[in-house]
């Protein structure tokens, strides 16, 4: 395991990977995930989301190391949307593992990358990647940042991938690296998700955010969702707990502007 705590395992066959990026804002410094997820099948397995093109050779590590144990190999890519964060190590996988399929929306990947054109698979909602035993439903984005993004729910687990969708820093100098969301107990959920929000989700301080909270909510009990595991946030295990925390914070910036 590295300093910064991952790669851990959340759940059985459920893998979080990263490293953390550093921050500052307004004389605090503030420590943020562009985390990726493997997930271990029975005939393969699935990375979710590419990770930021300064960590591939750490991700890469700490993938390859738990796909030696588990001996699987890399079958899938799964990307919530086409931003560098989330997507922008595609192609250093594709070159390292020309045989793997990337899935989500890959609209014009084949123009950026055509000696690839046919590892490419689109999704929409209600889609699903099959990896033996476990399976990843593509679903609604409720909270975008782009057009084209999309969510992923993994069953039997029943833990959400929102990409964007739970963004929030944590504080590196109380030992918040590599935690989940409720092991951070001195994070202010509040405040770090309203920062993020605010710098990386612009659109939020112009919109009344009770639309997206409320089916946001909908959502999670339509699906009967236990966990969530985003791209930019510390893994949340316990949604009755840590939920109201995150919705605050959401709420944030268009508060503050309306006010």
């Amino acid at each position: 395991m590295s300093h910064n705590g991952l790669p851990r395992e959340i759940l059985e066959n459920v893998f979080w990977l990263g490293d953390c990026l550093l921050q500052r804002y307004k004389g605090k410094t503030y420590h943020s995930y562009n985390s990726s997820y493997l997930v271990i099948g029975r005939d393969g397995a699935l990375l979710l989301e590419t990770g930021h093109p300064k960590d591939f050779n750490v991700l890469h590590d700490q993938m390859m190391e738990i796909l030696y144990d588990k001996n699987i190999p890399l079958k899938y890519i799964f990307t919530t949307h086409q931003e560098t964060p989330h997507a922008g190590g595609i192609a250093r996988f594709l070159n390292l593992y020309p045989d793997i399929m990337v899935f989500g929306d890959v609209s014009d990947y084949h123009m950026a990358f055509p000696m690839f054109e046919n590892n490419f698979i689109s999704m929409e909602v209600g889609d699903k990647i099959d990896l033996g035993g476990i399976e990843l439903l593509a679903t609604e984005p409720v909270v975008r940042d782009i057009r084209t993004s999309l969510w992923g729910i993994l069953h039997p687990h029943k833990i959400l991938f929102p990409g964007d969708g739970f963004a929030y820093s944590h504080y590196h100098f109380d030992g918040h690296c590599g935690k989940l969301a409720e092991e951070a107990k001195t994070l202010d959920l509040s405040e770090v998700t309203a920062v993020f929000a605010e710098l990386a989700l612009f659109w939020t301080n112009f919109v009344d955010m009770s639309v997206y909270s409320d089916r946001l909510i909908q959502l999670i009990e339509e699906q009967k969702i236990k966990y969530i595991a985003p791209t930019h946030g510390l893994p949340i295990m316990d949604i009755e707990k840590t939920m109201p925390k995150v919705i605050e914070g959401l709420h944030g910036p268009y508060d503050k502007m309306a006010g």
